[in-house]
């Protein structure tokens, strides 16, 4: 008997260690398969090496309404969003993963729309949750036009994530970047495409 529970007790705790991460993705392209759709995957490719269950959403596929500024989110016992759309299972899948992968191209200086468009929803966020960003492991993948990540706009975006992030107590921990303007270009970036296998792999490595 005594070697029965301590059996289960172990074969109960390795199941605990082997355990991986959930690593949710959201792709910010209308491209499903555009040059930061493949940074997220090479992401992906690391964190699944690593033990992960990785699941992929692209927004651009989703009814994702603007915020209305309504501010039911912010009340007392707030429920959560005012707006019954896509984001209302999306929050549920935000909340379970222990990490994200955000992946958008650069439009206009900035992220894209449908990546703003999340961004802008997740005000809403905490009230699905006790502190519910504190702790989530980021990784960011972004690919624009040009030669300049300055330039391009895409070190505003990045900042703009590093604010967000470090005011709401979720870490950051990579960002990848590289210029690609026709879809497939970044395939190119050998480099580039070991560092985000690489930072799949750290995402879903131990907590640091």
């Amino acid at each position: 008997m005594w070697k029965t529970t301590a059996h289960r007790i172990l074969c109960r705790e390795f199941s605990v260690m082997k355990k991986g991460k959930k690593i949710l993705v959201l792709l910010g392209s209308p491209r499903r398969k555009g040059n930061s759709a493949i940074l997220a995957e090479r992401i992906a490719e690391g964190a699944r090496a690593a033990g992960a269950a990785v699941e992929t959403v692209y927004l651009h596929a989703l009814a994702i309404a603007p915020c209305k500024a309504c501010y039911a989110c912010q009340k007392p016992k707030s429920k959560g969003c005012s707006i019954d759309d896509d984001m209302q299972p999306l929050y549920r899948k935000m909340i379970e993963a222990d990490a994200w992968v955000i992946a958008s191209p650069v439009y206009w200086f900035t992220m894209s729309a449908q990546m703003k468009l999340w961004m802008d929803r997740c005000l809403a966020f905490g009230a699905y949750g006790k502190e519910p960003f504190e702790g989530k492991r980021i990784a960011v993948a972004m690919t624009y036009g040009g030669e300049d990540p300055f330039d391009s706009g895409c070190v505003n975006a990045l900042r703009t994530f590093q604010d967000a992030y470090n005011y709401v107590g979720a870490k950051i921990v990579g960002m990848i970047y590289g210029s690609a303007m026709e879809p497939g270009d970044i395939k190119a970036n050998k480099a580039l495409l070991k560092e985000a296998k690489a930072l799949g792999t750290k995402l879903a490595g131990r907590n640091d």
